[in-house]
C-alpha cells in the first residue's frame, strides 16, 4: 500500500462527522460516487470515475469501496480498507446496455441488510447517473433511496492543518506556473506551446512538491474569445493589442490552489487600467469582509456595492469553496459568496475569491485563493495582481 496522505486519526474524524450527519437525516446507509469525496473518505485516488464506482458507508464498521473489478487494485494500494471491504464487479457490467452495474451494487447492499432501509446518493451529482439511480432502485425492492448530494461535500468544509499543507504546496505551485507566463509570453508565441510550459511546470512542481493534474484544464482565450469565461486554447499565436487570462490552478495531492491573472502585450488601453484598478479597491473590500462569522453574501455584498460604484457590475457569484477536488470542477459544490448564501464563515475554510470581469473586447481575472483565519482572509499565494504587461 502506498503511504496515505492523511493518518488514522484523520480518516476516523471524518467518518465520525459523516455518520452524524446520516445519522441526523434517518439514513441507514449512504453511498457516494464522488470521486472527492471517496478520496476524502477512504484515500482512493485512481482515474477511474469514468465507470460506475463508488464507497458504501454504513452506520458502523470500515466503508466499503465498490467498483470495477480491475480498479479493485489500486482501491487496495491507495486505501485503509481491508480486502473484504473491496467488491468489484466483473466487466460484462461495464457500458454494457444490457445490464446495468448498480443491478450488482444493489445485491450488495441486499446482502448488507439493506433492502428495507433509508440510503443516501448523490442525486445531483456528475458521477451519478438517472440510468443508475433507477438501476439501483428496482434491485433493491422495497429500499429507499433519499437525496444525499453534497452530504460529504459539507463535511469538508473546514481544512485540517495537514490539508491546509498540501494547499500551500499548492500556491507555490502555481506562483510558480504565473511566474513562467510572465516570463515566456510573448507576440507571435503560439497559444498551444505556452500552455505545455505551464503543464510541465504544474507537473514538474516545486522543490520537493510534485504536481498533481488539475481538475480543470488551463483556460486561456485571447481577444474577443476573452469575453467568455470558458474557453482553453488553440495554436494561435499570441497577437499585440489582446489581453488573456490565464485561469490554472496547482495541485498537490488532489488539493487544488486555483489563480487567475490577465496579461497583455503592448500599451493596454485605459478601459482595462480603469477596470483593474477597479476591480482591485472592491476586491481588498470584499475581502476584508471575509471573516469568522460573517456570511457567505456579505464579501458578495461588499464587492459588489464597491465595484457598483465605481461603475462596474458583476451578475455571477464572485466566489466558491474549493479544496480536494477531481476533473471536471476544482469547486466543492457547497457554498458561494453571492446574494442570498447565507453560509456562517468559520476559520479554516478555503475559497477561490472569481472577481473576473468580462469586457466588450477581452476579459480580466485577478483572483485569489483564500484561507478564513481567525483574523480575517489571508491569501495563499503571493502573485502579484496587477496587469502582466509585455511586448
Amino acid at each position: 500500500m502506498n503511504t496515505l496522505p492523511f493518518g488514522a486519526d484523520e480518516y476516523a474524524t471524518r467518518l465520525h462527522k459523516v455518520r452524524c450527519e446520516m445519522a441526523a437525516r434517518g439514513m441507514d446507509a449512504l453511498f457516494v460516487t464522488d470521486p472527492s469525496n471517496m478520496a476524502w473518505l477512504t484515500g482512493y485516488d485512481g482515474w477511474s470515475f469514468y465507470v460506475h464506482q463508488g464507497v458504501l458507508l454504513l452506520l458502523e464498521g470500515d466503508p466499503i469501496w465498490w467498483g470495477r473489478a480491475m480498479d479493485a487494485a489500486g482501491a487496495l494500494r491507495t486505501t485503509y480498507l481491508k480486502a473484504d471491504d473491496i467488491i468489484g464487479y466483473d466487466d460484462t457490467y461495464v457500458q454494457n446496455p444490457d445490464k446495468h452495474p448498480m443491478s450488482a451494487l444493489a445485491q450488495v447492499m441486499v446482502a448488507r441488510g439493506l433492502s428495507g432501509g433509508r440510503i443516501g446518493v448523490e442525486m445531483d451529482n456528475y458521477y451519478f447517473t438517472a440510468a443508475a439511480y433507477h438501476a439501483l432502485h428496482a434491485g433493491l425492492g422495497q429500499g429507499g433511496l433519499v437525496d444525499a448530494t453534497a452530504l460529504v461535500n459539507w463535511q469538508r468544509a473546514v481544512k485540517s492543518e495537514t490539508e491546509l499543507s498540501y494547499m500551500r504546496a499548492a500556491a507555490r505551485i502555481v506562483e510558480k506556473m504565473h511566474a513562467v507566463i510572465r516570463e515566456k509570453a510573448e507576440p507571435g508565441m503560439r497559444k498551444n506551446d505556452l500552455i505545455a510550459d505551464i503543464y510541465h511546470t504544474a507537473i514538474t512542481g516545486v522543490d520537493d512538491y510534485w504536481g498533481d493534474y488539475p481538475a480543470i484544464v488551463p483556460m486561456a482565450p485571447s481577444g474577443a474569445d476573452a469575453t467568455a469565461p470558458h474557453l482553453t486554447w488553440d495554436n494561435s499565436p499570441l497577437k499585440t493589442g489582446e489581453s488573456t487570462f490565464f485561469e490554472i490552478s496547482g495541485t498537490y495531492r488532489r488539493y487544488h490552489c486555483p489563480q487567475s491573472r490577465t496579461l497583455f502585450l503592448g500599451k493596454v488601453p485605459q478601459k482595462y487600467l480603469d477596470a483593474q484598478a477597479a476591480v482591485q479597491e472592491a476586491t481588498a473590500v470584499g475581502l476584508e469582509a471575509a471573516r469568522p462569522g460573517a456570511l457567505c453574501e456579505d464579501v458578495a455584498n461588499a464587492f459588489n456595492s464597491r465595484l457598483k460604484k465605481l461603475g462596474y457590475e458583476k451578475d455571477s457569484r464572485c466566489g466558491y469553496a474549493i479544496g480536494l477536488s477531481y476533473p471536471p470542477d476544482w469547486g466543492e459544490r457547497t457554498m458561494s459568496f453571492r446574494a442570498g448564501d447565507k453560509t456562517v464563515l468559520e476559520a479554516g475554510m478555503t475559497f477561490h475569491f472569481m472577481p473576473a470581469l468580462w469586457l466588450d473586447d477581452g476579459g480580466l481575472e485577478t483572483t485569489e485563493s483564500i484561507l478564513i483565519t481567525a483574523g480575517g482572509a489571508e491569501c495563499l499565494c503571493a502573485t502579484p495582481s496587477e496587469l502582466v504587461v509585455k511586448g
